[in-house]
Formats: structure tokens, C-alpha cells, sequence
């Protein structure tokens, strides 16, 4: 048996909280070696069509942070990290190829979290990024990586240098990995197995978050940090041009193992496990993190929980039937 989201619901309990501001949604940890302070527990995902320099700024705004994607040359992923210049934020870097010129480059621009990122990370290129990145850089330097779906998977990679490590394999909205390679595991169960951890590392749930019930279900049962991909796609600061389709403002969204992106990164497609779609104009991202936030606070107080780590020890939740799921959402008859 392997839960999804929508298979479990957080009991509601006894409660104190009088008001929402009560509520600390700030991540009980800081990125280790940087003591960078994070007030809220949302990432952006390095994904072309999601996160550039101006997602970047408003994330770390309020109090998150973002990864710069990798899908560009050195002296473009250059460019937008230097209009950003803060520490919470991170740029990506492939586990071969130009990954430690890169490094090397972006290290120099002043940037100290890299993330490997690549869809399958209990990989032994994984293994020998980590350990190459670690010889030369020491723990001067944040390393995330992932993605990975197992308890085995987060302990190679925490033992062969990481100090992130993304969870979730398959679960993304623009993702279609389950389907063509029948690989995967529901990223709340991926959440479950790896929060059994005895290693330090933080846990970054990535994959299948799809509204703030379910950020506060991955936090409770034990991620650190959780990354967003298409809840935060298509604002006014996310990359790419607006447009009209039938009347309504819509803008690109597209996984990064789609053939659309991975034709207009190196001209070639070698086999997708992506999609690209489109996606109705949302307006202001701060507007969408408020309200996520909003939304988070709200779920803790359902627990009596004034932070992360009260939810985790508050935390009660019940196996629910597949009917649940049409009755979570609003009926009501229009």
C-alpha cells in the first residue's frame, strides 16, 4: 500500500490559536552550511517556464527561495543570478558535461547552493558529481539533488554528500515518467519513507502538490521544504509572453523532459517524459504565495499547531475512502 495526497486527511483537533498570525510557517531548519533564514517553506522549481530572476526575488521576498534552472548557457544562467545576488537563492547544474565549469563560474559570481538536478537521482552520476563537487568545494557549499522516491535512495544520497534531496519521482504536473517508464512512487508515500531517515538531511518534497492542503499534509508527515512547479506558473513575473485563447489569457507551462523544451535547450529530443500545456494567466505571484501561506497557517491551526514542528507531534490523520475525493471539493450546484 502506497499513499497519495488524496488518500489520507489530517484529523481536525483541539486548538488554542485565536488567529492565524499565531501561526510560524518558517521551516525549523536553515540551508545547512549557510544559515540562510527561510520564512516560509516554499521553492521554486528549476523549470523554464517557472522560475527566472524576477520569480526569484519574489520568492525570497517572502521568505522562500528559488533554484535558477539549467536549461540555458553558463552566461545566461549567469546573468540571471547576478540580477538576483542573494543567498536563498540556487542555481541548477546537470551531473555531466560543463556541470563543474559551471560551478566554477557561478561559484566565482558568489552563488553558494547549486542543485543537481536531474529526474532520476540514485544515480551513479549522481554519485560522482557529489563527490567531485565535494573535493573541490568542501562544505563551503550547499548541495541539493534528487530526485529520488526511497528511503535506500535518500541515505546513498545524504552519504555521498548531499545536504537537499528532492523527493518525488513521477508526480509533477507536467510529468509523464510513471507512464512511459512505469517507474515511481506517490510522492506523500515517498515523503513517509524518507522522513525515517536517521540522516540530517532536508527533505524537499517535489511532485504532485497541487494546493496548500497538501503542503501541509507533506510538512506534517515529515518534509522540511516542499517545491512548487505549476502552482506557480503562469504569474505576470513567470517567464514567457501572455496570450489569447478563446478570449482568456493564458501562459506556457511545460515539464523540462517535455519535447518542446528539450528541442529548444539542445535541439533534440531523446525520448519525453514531460508534457507542455498551458495555463490561465493567474495575475501577481505574491498574491498566490499570500494565499498559499494563508492557507498553510490555516491548516496548522486545525491541528493546534503553532509551527512545523508541533504539527509533525500533533498530527493525527485518517486513511480515507476514493469517495473523499469528490467530497473534498466544493458541490454546491451553480
Amino acid at each position: 500500500m502506497a499513499l497519495c495526497f488524496d488518500d489520507v486527511l489530517l484529523q481536525p483537533q483541539y486548538s488554542e490559536i485565536e488567529s492565524r498570525s499565531e501561526v510560524d510557517i518558517s521551516p525549523q531548519v536553515s540551508l545547512n552550511k549557510l544559515s540562510v533564514p527561510l520564512r516560509s517553506p516554499i521553492v521554486a522549481s528549476p523549470m523554464d517556464t517557472v522560475t527566472n530572476a524576477i520569480v526569484a526575488k519574489t520568492l525570497i521576498g517572502n521568505g522562500g527561495f528559488a533554484v535558477l534552472h539549467r536549461y540555458n548557457t553558463i552566461e545566461k544562467q549567469l546573468y540571471e543570478f547576478n540580477q538576483v545576488m542573494n543567498d536563498t537563492v540556487c542555481c541548477a547544474i546537470p551531473a555531466t558535461g560543463d556541470y563543474l565549469l559551471r560551478v566554477r563560474e557561478l561559484h566565482d559570481a558568489g552563488c553558494r547552493t547549486f542543485c543537481i538536478d536531474v529526474a532520476h537521482g540514485h544515480h551513479v552520476l549522481v554519485k560522482k558529481a557529489l563527490k567531485t563537487l565535494r573535493s573541490e568545494f568542501g562544505f563551503e557549499i550547499h548541495l541539493m539533488t534528487g530526485n529520488v522516491s526511497t528511503l535506500e535512495a535518500f541515505n546513498d544520497l545524504s552519504d555521498w554528500g548531499a545536504d537537499s534531496i528532492r523527493v518525488g519521482v513521477g508526480g509533477g504536473s507536467a510529468c509523464s515518467t510513471r507512464i512511459q517508464t512505469g517507474h515511481g512512487l506517490p510522492t506523500l508515500q515517498s515523503i513517509i519513507d524518507c522522513a525515517k531517515t536517521d540522516r540530517d538531511t532536508l527533505l524537499i518534497a517535489d511532485g504532485g502538490i497541487r494546493n496548500s492542503g497538501d503542503i501541509v499534509k507533506a510538512l506534517a508527515f515529515g518534509a522540511d521544504l516542499v517545491m512548487l512547479g505549476g502552482m506557480l506558473s503562469g504569474h505576470s513575473e513567470s517567464p514567457g509572453e501572455v496570450f489569447y485563447v478563446n478570449g482568456e489569457r493564458r501562459k506556457t507551462f511545460r515539464g523540462m523532459a517535455s519535447k518542446e523544451a528539450q528541442e529548444d535547450w539542445r535541439g533534440k529530443s531523446n525520448g519525453t517524459e514531460g508534457v507542455s500545456t498551458t495555463v490561465p494567466f493567474r495575475g501577481q505571484l505574491c498574491d498566490t504565495l499570500e494565499d498559499l501561506h494563508n492557507g498553510i497557517r490555516s491548516g496548522f491551526s486545525y491541528s493546534g499547531a503553532r509551527n512545523i514542528n508541533e504539527l509533525r507531534a500533533k498530527m493525527k490523520y485518517s486513511v480515507v475512502s476514493t469517495n473523499t475525493v469528490a467530497e473534498n471539493v466544493p458541490h454546491a450546484k451553480k
